[in-house]
């Protein structure tokens, strides 16, 4: 029978699914050290973001020879090394469409809760204070947002963004393309001062992408939103760019560090936090499931060999 280790957990329809397909699926979370061992007895390992899919894992698994398949249940791979993977024979595939309109939803929620300080005022009204005077906000509608990438959860804002009345503005690194129209490209360092809003949605970059240089460019009185992948505005640029001024928000839904240890983020009342939850909701996750399901059951059934081998 062929074995799926699911070490971030899968959606019971799907990994119910899988069962009635033959397949044994075990949900359970292991370390570095534990997966390095573990993998070596599966033929295909689902993940989310949590577990970290390192060299020492992807050489056991390599040199036991059974795992085949790697499937990360969301957008991103950054904690899968997916070039060595592959080099081992070992193929490795996401499921890019499944979570795209729930992170869209997360990044336009977290605009809302900026504008109006619906961050701030929701704690403060807890401590039995009334605050109304303090939090005059701005309304979406009229602002120009521009987002820093332009992949699928991009155009997802974009769609939901323009209904708002947003005008909307884009940056990439393949630059403009006719089918983005009627979305407005700009270069980066254009979008960055013509934006009230910016919105990150991108993979994992070698450094930072919002540094203090660029921060500079921007317009007094942005808001920053960042629901694609921590780190790519470094925490130190987000301190300066609230105490200054620069910034009237910043929204995250990563870290570089999950959770996050530094307290100036956490504790900053200017910061409207989640707890990466740009993927966490029923819908997104059904479909998360069904694609990794799809995934396993195409990718073996085109190499039947293999139950035989390890049923």
């Amino acid at each position: 029978m062929l074995r799926i280790l699911a070490s971030d957990g899968i959606d019971k329809d799907a990994a119910d699914g899988l069962r009635q397909n033959g397949f044994e699926v075990a949900e359970q979370f292991y370390g570095p050290e534990e997966l390095a061992e573990q993998v070596k007895r599966f033929d295909a390992l689902v993940v989310r973001s949590k577990t970290k899919v390192r060299r020492p894992a992807i050489d056991a698994a390599a040199s036991a020879g059974r795992l085949k398949l790697i499937v990360r249940g969301g957008v991103g791979m950054d904690n899968i090394d997916v070039d060595y993977a592959r080099s081992k024979g070992i193929s490795v595939r996401n499921t890019p469409m499944a979570s795209s309109a729930s992170v869209a939803e997360m990044a336009i929620g977290h605009m809302f809760a900026l504008a109006r300080h619906i961050h701030e005022a929701n704690v403060t009204m807890r401590e039995g204070r009334w605050e109304k005077k303090s939090y005059e906000g701005v309304e979406l509608a009229g602002k120009t947002l521009g987002l820093i990438g332009f992949g699928r959860i991009g155009k997802e804002v974009a769609s939901k963004a323009s209904a708002l009345g947003m005008a909307v503005a884009y940056t990439n690194r393949s630059g403009p393309k006719p089918e983005n129209a009627p979305y407005r490209y700009l270069p980066f360092d254009e979008l960055l001062q013509a934006s009230d809003f910016i919105s990150l949605h991108m993979p994992a970059a070698d450094g930072p992408v919002i540094t203090a240089e660029s921060l500079a460019k921007m317009k007094d009185g942005v808001f920053l939103i960042n629901t694609a992948r921590g780190g790519l505005i470094p925490d130190d640029v987000i301190i300066e760019a609230l105490e200054s001024g620069k910034a009237a928000g910043v929204a995250l839904d990563v870290f570089p560090e999950e959770p996050p240890s530094n307290e100036a983020i956490w504790k900053h009342p200017k910061i409207s936090l989640t707890p990466h939850l740009g993927a966490s909701t029923i819908e997104a996750q059904r479909r998360i499931g069904e694609e990794i399901s799809e995934i396993i059951c195409a990718h073996f059934a085109a190499d039947p060999v293999r139950e035989l081998k390890h049923g």
